[in-house]
């Protein structure tokens, strides 16, 4: 079969740009990029048509997520998810399958895209809360969440795009459950798999630095709302028990100290904790729903909480108030903002906040405004003063408000009253119209790496299919099958599988549903088995980051590097292929 150069360039290309990846730890978008403007230079892929990707609902479907999350985030809808949904792991291969079974009985119903959006900060949360791998989790909900979509004819957008077809050139419509028949085994083995080899199949990547080993350690207190959610709750239920490079130092309750507090004592309204651990922990203790910092100037400043930050400041020897207290130094007043935790050398500090007396090289948390930092970055009163990422106070009081938009997303989605693509656009808008989400959240949320591999992979993917390059290779494929039905569908199964790692998976169903059908006509045989076969490999590739959307979007919140798609995903992909035609031939044949 004769091809032009444009085709063996396109492949020869791809096979490069994979190589690319697997082999080094280049990053994705600007490989891809460089592609396909390479792709544009020799004038296979029109200037015109090389980033119509960026207008593609589906990638601007994800970045409307992105900030539906965002809004999550801020309200503090991903803590209210890491107590109710996830719970307390006690192994990294309980906290999977904790993880996955919910996850996949989700998809199964839900778009997968909305489904790990939502996920991703919370098991980012909860890994570092319980001192999990983070590499050990962000894949195994991706692929939860794909096998979990192969479960119904609803639970993911390529099983609908195939049944359309179907109706369209065959008359047949498929049932909402017809595929379940060869999804559920497929879940089932998907998932034992995944929990069985993760530890060594999956990598086990932790920070350079562990935040135990940050020598910044703050003494911190915190009050217990009267009447917030943690009066009547033990330290454990409260979640104060398990907190990264953090502890509970004690307990100031009316004056008498609690050393050395049991998991089991009963917080009362008005408790003074005192903590001590590092700036990142300090964050979290920030985000908690019923605690509020003790020191009480922290609500006497002009801003609303919401639109301040933590700034850490390290005191210099010509500052004013060194050899003063906090409080006799009139710190707020004089910067417009409050200390909420001082670090001296890793040393426990005593006595309130307010009543520590400062010296040259105190490292202050401090509670301020936006302005704090263009006012105050250069001045001669610190040594240094710098933003502590992701550490804005949460709006809680939407946190329900928040939960609520993403509910009504996923139902109207889910029943198919808008499509996912107009029910996240809705969902964003609606979280920043109701201030769940601030505007710098909401640029500050977007990952424009990922968006920018989605376009590309778009404009690579037209490529393969202008020049007739994945026509060719598909149809040599089955004609290797001769005319053995079972041969041909296992071949058909194998195409999709291939172009929906290079691919969109939509496309590649798209590309393989004619030619299956021209197949079927021949061999006069039932359409209906190769479609499921279709269905199967285009929803379920697990080799590379962007055979599936999900796939993508973990790659950066895990720390992945392509070549750990290969070494989990290929195995995984040849299970699920064996299990998948096993059933189907089972079943028709």
């Amino acid at each position: 079969m004769l091809m032009g150069w444009e085709a063996w360039f396109t492949g020869g290309l791809i096979v490069a740009l994979m190589g690319i990846l697997a082999m080094t730890r280049a990053a994705p978008d600007m490989v891809f990029l460089g592609g396909l403007v390479l792709l544009v230079l020799v004038g296979i892929v029109p200037a015109e048509q090389a980033f119509e990707g960026l207008a593609n609902q589906g990638l601007i479907t994800v970045g409307a997520l992105y900030v539906v999350v965002a809004g999550l985030r801020e309200t503090g809808g991903v803590q209210w998810l890491v107590q109710r949904v996830l719970g307390q792991p006690e192994s990294v291969s309980r906290a999977q399958l904790q993880m996955m079974l919910p996850v996949t009985m989700l998809s199964a119903f839900l778009n997968n895209t909305p489904v790990v959006a939502m996920l991703i900060p919370a098991v980012g949360e909860w890994a570092r809360k319980y001192q999990l791998p983070v590499s050990k989790l962000m894949l195994p909900l991706s692929y939860a969440a794909i096998l979990g979509g192969t479960c119904t004819l609803i639970g993911t957008s390529t099983n609908l795009v195939v049944n359309g077809l179907l109706i369209e050139r065959a008359g047949i419509n498929l049932g909402l459950f017809d595929i379940t028949w060869i999804g559920l085994p497929v879940a089932f083995v998907g998932v034992t798999f995944i929990i069985l080899t993760s530890r060594w199949l999956l990598p086990d990547r932790q920070p350079a630095v562990s935040p135990s080993d940050d020598p910044r350690r703050y003494t911190l207190e915190m009050l217990v709302d009267v009447h917030g959610p943690l009066v009547g709750k033990t330290i454990e239920k409260a979640g104060l028990r398990h907190l990264s490079g953090c502890y509970l130092m004690e307990i100031d309750r009316d004056g008498a100290v609690l050393p050395a507090v049991s998991p089991r004592e009963t917080l009362q309204g008005g408790d003074r904790l005192v903590f001590v651990g590092v700036v990142d922990s300090v964050v979290d203790l920030q985000r908690i729903r019923g605690l509020t910092p003790a020191a009480s100037q922290v609500f006497k400043l002009a801003e609303r909480r919401s639109d301040r930050l933590l700034v850490e400041a390290v005191v210099s020897n010509t500052c004013p108030l060194v050899g003063r207290s906090i409080r006799d130094g009139q710190f707020r007043n004089r910067y417009k903002a409050v200390v909420i935790a001082v670090a001296r050398n890793g040393a426990r500090l005593r006595g309130k906040v307010g009543d520590i007396v400062l010296r040259p090289g105190d490292i202050l948390l401090v509670e301020a405004g936006i302005g704090f930092l263009e006012g105050h970055r250069n001045n001669q009163d610190f040594f240094l003063v710098s933003p502590v990422p992701d550490s804005a106070p949460l709006r809680h009081e939407r946190a329900l408000l928040a939960l609520t938009i993403l509910g009504v997303m996923v139902l109207l989605s889910g029943v198919g009253l808008l499509s996912m693509f107009e029910a996240a656009l809705g969902a964003a808008g609606l979280m920043v119209l109701t201030r769940c989400v601030s505007i710098v959240g909401v640029r500050q949320s977007i990952d424009w790496s990922v968006l920018l591999v989605i376009a590309a992979a778009f404009g690579i993917g037209g490529a393969l299919q202008s020049t007739e390059l994945a026509l060719n290779i598909a149809t040599a494929m089955v004609s290797l099958a001769g005319d053995s039905p079972i041969l041909n569908l296992v071949m058909v199964y194998l195409a999709t599988v291939l172009f929906t790692a290079v691919i969109n998976n939509n496309a590649a169903a798209l590309l393989m549903f004619p030619i299956a059908q021209a197949t079927t006509s021949s061999l006069d045989t039932s359409i209906v088995p190769f479609a499921m076969a279709i269905m199967m490999a285009a929803s379920a590739e697990f080799s590379t980051p962007i055979g599936y959307q999900t796939n993508l979007m973990v790659y950066g919140p895990g720390g992945y590097r392509f070549s750990d798609y290969l070494r989990v995903g290929l195995p995984l992909n040849a299970i699920v292929g064996c299990v998948s035609l096993g059933t189907i031939l089972w079943l028709y044949f």
